[in-house]
């Protein structure tokens, strides 16, 4: 019978695990951080962008799934009209914008 990879490893160095384990954990952390770590930082980087360059007459989608445009701004607040005909306005945290579906015109901002 063949004897584990483990235990193979094991073998390899008496003394304890050998550089060859430490360079591959080593190797193992950089290709995490280069395809996990390192875009998830830049998306949330464009994403807080994003979120602070919203003004009045922007058309955005929340997390929550609402559609509207905004019409009042704070600097934690955005107000959303979601139905232009009954005048229906909520009030939504800045940082529950998920994505701008259009930006507002130029020369329409107040």
């Amino acid at each position: 019978m063949s004897p584990l990879p483990a235990t193979i490893l094991l073998q390899a160095a008496p003394g304890g695990p050998d550089m060859g384990f430490f360079l591959m954990i080593g190797s193992l952390f950089l290709i995490m951080y280069f395809l996990v770590i390192r875009p998830q930082q830049r998306r949330q980087k464009e994403q807080e962008q994003m979120v602070k360059s919203v003004v009045k007459g922007d058309s955005v989608v929340t997390s929550g799934g609402l559609h509207g445009r905004v019409v009042g701004t704070t600097d934690d607040v955005l107000t959303l009209e979601i139905d232009v005909a009954k005048g229906v306005r909520v009030k939504i945290d800045r940082t529950s914008v998920e994505r701008r579906t259009e930006k507002a015109k130029e020369g329409s901002e107040k």
